[in-house]
C-alpha cells in the first residue's frame, strides 16, 4: 500500500477512547473536552475488523493511543485480538498512571513494548502541569513495564520554554528507558503560545523527534484511525476518511483511499494545522 507520492504505508495508530485521566495543561482545558458517547465510539469488533482489514493491505506495525487507552474498559482482550492479526509489532502509548496493574497483563495479552508520555521528573510541577496526576504512579508503572518485559520503555516529553527544559538530564538518570524529547506542536490548548514556548536542543546529543523544525513527512509510513472510526491520512489534516459500518470490500477501499490522500507535507511551521480535532480525538 502506497501514497502518490511513493511512501509506503505499513503503520496504523488506533486510537481506543477520546478520554483521559489527565487535563495537560498544553493538550486539554481545564473543564476537559466534550466526550463522545458510548454509541459514537468503535466497538472492540469493530476495530479489530478495520485493522483486520488494513493489515491485508500491508499494515504491519499498529500502535494503541487514546486519549488514554488504558481506561478504556476491555482494553487487554482488545489488545489480544490485535495482536492475533498478522502483524510484526503491536505498541501502545500511555501516560502510565494505570500502567503499574496494566503492565503484565498487556504483556501476557500480547503487547510487544510501551512509550509512556511524561514531561517532568519533579512531582509538584507534573501535578500542576497534569492538573492532578500522581508523579510516583507513573514511575512504578514504569519500573511495571520493565520487569514485564514491555521493553524498550520509550519516554515521551513534550519539552516546553520555562516548564521542563532545565529537565533533560534527569531523564537520563532513569534506569532501562529510552527518552525522547518531541517538539511542542500548534494542536489543542498550545496553538495560540507555541512559538514563544520554543528553544533549541542539540539533536546530536538527544533524541528529537522535530515535527517542525526538522519535519520527516518525507519518510511518513502511517495512517490514524480516531476512535468515533475516521481515518486520517496525516495528523494535522483535515480529511477525513469513514470506515465505520463499511464492508469488507468497501473497508478496504476507504482506507486505500485515505492512504491515497496523504499530503506531501503538513505547513506547521507556519503554525497552519487543518486538523478539525484535538490529540485526544486523533491518538497521540
Amino acid at each position: 500500500m502506497r501514497d502518490t507520492f511513493g511512501r509506503e504505508i505499513t503503520y496504523l495508530r488506533v486510537s481506543v477512547t477520546d478520554r483521559c485521566n489527565l487535563r495537560c495543561k498544553y493538550c486539554l482545558p481545564a473543564v476537559g473536552a466534550d466526550k463522545k458517547s458510548h454509541d459514537d465510539i468503535l466497538r472492540s469488533e469493530e476495530i479489530v475488523e478495520i485493522c483486520r482489514a488494513a493489515v491485508e493491505l500491508g499494515i504491519v506495525k499498529i500502535r494503541v493511543t487514546g486519549g488514554e487507552p488504558l481506561v478504556r474498559k476491555g482494553i487487554v482482550e482488545l489488545c489480544a485480538n490485535l495482536a492475533a492479526l498478522d502483524i510484526d509489532e503491536l505498541c501502545l502509548t500511555t501516560n502510565g498512571i494505570l500502567l503499574e496493574q496494566f503492565a503484565e497483563p498487556l504483556k501476557l495479552a500480547g503487547v510487544d513494548r510501551v512509550n509512556v508520555s511524561l514531561d517532568t521528573l519533579d512531582a509538584d510541577k507534573y501535578r500542576k502541569l497534569t492538573r492532578g496526576g500522581d508523579l510516583s504512579a507513573v514511575l512504578r508503572g514504569i519500573d511495571a513495564a520493565k520487569r514485564a518485559g514491555l521493553t524498550p520503555v520509550k519516554i515521551n516529553a513534550v519539552l516546553i520554554k520555562g516548564v521542563n527544559d532545565t529537565e533533560i538530564d534527569r531523564f537520563y538518570e532513569l534506569d532501562n528507558v529510552e527518552p525522547r524529547f518531541i517538539e511542542l506542536m500548534p494542536i489543542g490548548e498550545s496553538k495560540e503560545h507555541w512559538r514563544e514556548r520554543y528553544f533549541t536542543l542539540d539533536s546530536n546529543k538527544h533524541k528529537v523527534i522535530s515535527p517542525i523544525s526538522r519535519k520527516f513527512c518525507g519518510a511518513c509510513n502511517r495512517l490514524r484511525l480516531t476512535a468515533d472510526g475516521k481515518l486520517k491520512p496525516c495528523l494535522h489534516s483535515r480529511d477525513e476518511y469513514n470506515v465505520r459500518g463499511l464492508r469488507v470490500e468497501e473497508l478496504k477501499a476507504a482506507i486505500l483511499n485515505a492512504a491515497a490522500a496523504k499530503p506531501q507535507m503538513h505547513l506547521l511551521e507556519t503554525g497552519a494545522t487543518n486538523s478539525q480535532r484535538g490529540m485526544n480525538r486523533i491518538g497521540g
